[in-house]
């Protein structure tokens, strides 16, 4: 009578973990879900969904994420593969990898900083440029 299968998939939740405030982590952190970090966290984090820092949290290591806001301070390699939101209070220092970054006045960023879209753009300007040329 019910043979079909039900083939229904499960929406995907992103969970939200929290590093509280006096609260120190050290090592690696892999998560599919958001992270808000008031603590200090030293080591790797790589997660598939958004990084907060919030006031009095710190991170130094590497952080790898779609988009990240931070209001208090990083220091490492942040690799974010959309958007990075650096409030007025934030300190940022390091290599920063991103798609698109939006800094509040008063933000403190220090280091180099790479855009992946830029890359992509100039190269096909220079291509277009060159068959320009090439058709005059």
């Amino acid at each position: 009578m019910f043979t079909k299968e039900n083939n229904h998939k499960k929406p995907i939740v992103m969970e939200r973990n929290i590093l509280a405030k006096n609260t120190k982590i050290v090592g690696d952190l892999t998560s599919d879900g958001d992270f808000r970090i008031d603590g200090i966290l030293e080591g790797t984090l790589e997660t598939k969904g958004r990084v907060i820092i919030g006031l009095e949290g710190f991170v130094q290591g590497k952080v790898i994420c779609e988009n990240a806001d931070v209001e208090g301070k990083f220091s490492g390699d942040l690799t974010v593969n959309k958007m990075l939101t650096l409030k007025a209070s934030a300190s940022v220092t390091g290599e920063i990898v991103l798609g698109k970054l939006s800094v509040e006045p008063g933000a403190a960023f220090n280091g180099s900083c790479t855009m992946k879209g830029a890359l992509k753009e100039l190269k096909s300007n220079e291509q277009a440029a060159i068959a320009k040329e090439k058709t005059a």
